[in-house]
């Protein structure tokens, strides 16, 4: 008898948002499991821990600053990207687009975003 085994292929992230909001949606899950009764069935094509430790790399190469950090946090946390035409948000956009890109460059070269 012969068993078949299932094969899956883990999804890659459309770009460095989609990765950075699952990033930060994902550490809050693991941090407060119990307060979440979620499941997914979707695979990604890296763990958190390898977002966590390319993030970690940009910055201390000083691609990423502690302004894009900042940043990328405080928005993170609002599920949304800052929005260029929001007076407030204006500076904020501009640090967003160019961390973003920095994200997305790298995670590209590591084969994370289609």
């Amino acid at each position: 008898m012969t068993q078949t085994q299932t094969i899956y292929t883990p999804d890659k992230f459309q770009n460095a948002e989609q990765m950075w909001f699952w990033f930060l949606y994902s550490k809050s899950v693991r941090n407060d499991f119990g307060h979440y009764n979620c499941r997914t069935s979707t695979k990604r094509i890296c763990e958190l821990v390898d977002v966590e430790t390319l993030v970690t790399k940009l910055y201390l190469s000083g691609k990423l600053t502690l302004n894009h950090l900042s940043v990328m946090k405080e928005y993170g946390d609002r599920h949304r990207a800052p929005h260029q035409y929001i007076w407030r948000e204006n500076r904020d956009a501009t640090i967003w687009d160019e961390a973003m890109k920095i994200l997305n460059d790298a995670a590209i070269k590591k084969g994370w975003i289609e």
